[in-house]
């Protein structure tokens, strides 16, 4: 398990648009339908990753808090699935049952999206604004595998507190850290 840093997508940046395959549906799923007009959370998760699995219940509390202020989520996983099947579209779907995932759970099989996004590491953690310009980008909370702080999604949290009630968001972000990517060869 390679330990990531975030590559910090740059502050300002318009998000990148995308159409990709929904396991769950089994249809496609664009940023177009999902986006929300007061923000919109655009989360890089797998089914395999420790640091992802660490926090898989906060996300779902994370979205169910926010779902009803208007805050929309969209999961995705680019992982090479050849090399890590476990995170195949089946298991995909099974894993977004299994945990009542609130967000679709999209699949990025070519990995432009990954790239477009400058993700790195799984779970990596972007917020848009009203207009699809990056406002947040970085951790969900302090909370890793092992080192005994609570998964709170304080990071997260704040900054959508803020952005809700047209408050700066602090630009002092932290990383997230996780598994990297697995990008295909």
């Amino acid at each position: 398990m390679a330990r990531t840093e975030s590559n910090m997508f740059p502050l300002g940046n318009k998000a990148p648009n995308f159409e990709l395959f929904n396991p769950t549906t089994g249809g496609k799923t664009s940023l177009e339908d999902v986006k929300s007009d007061k923000a919109t959370v655009i989360m890089f998760i797998c089914n395999h990753c420790p640091f992802v699995i660490h926090v898989q219940e906060e996300l779902v509390k994370l979205a169910n808090d926010y779902i009803t202020k208007g805050v929309s989520f969209i999961a995705i996983n680019s992982n090479d699935v050849s090399q890590y099947p476990d995170d195949s579209p089946e298991n995909m779907k099974k894993k977004a049952e299994e945990l009542n995932y609130p967000f679709p759970y999209l699949y990025d099989e070519t990995q432009e999206v990954a790239k477009a996004y400058d993700a790195a590491c799984t779970p990596d953690f972007y917020i848009f604004d009203k207009n699809m310009v990056a406002v947040y980008r970085g951790q969900l909370d302090d909370s890793r595998p092992g080192n005994n702080k609570p998964v709170t999604g304080e990071s997260i949290r704040k900054a959508l507190d803020a952005l809700l009630v047209n408050e700066p968001i602090s630009s002092d972000q932290k990383p997230s850290l996780g598994c990297n990517i697995k990008w295909k060869n």
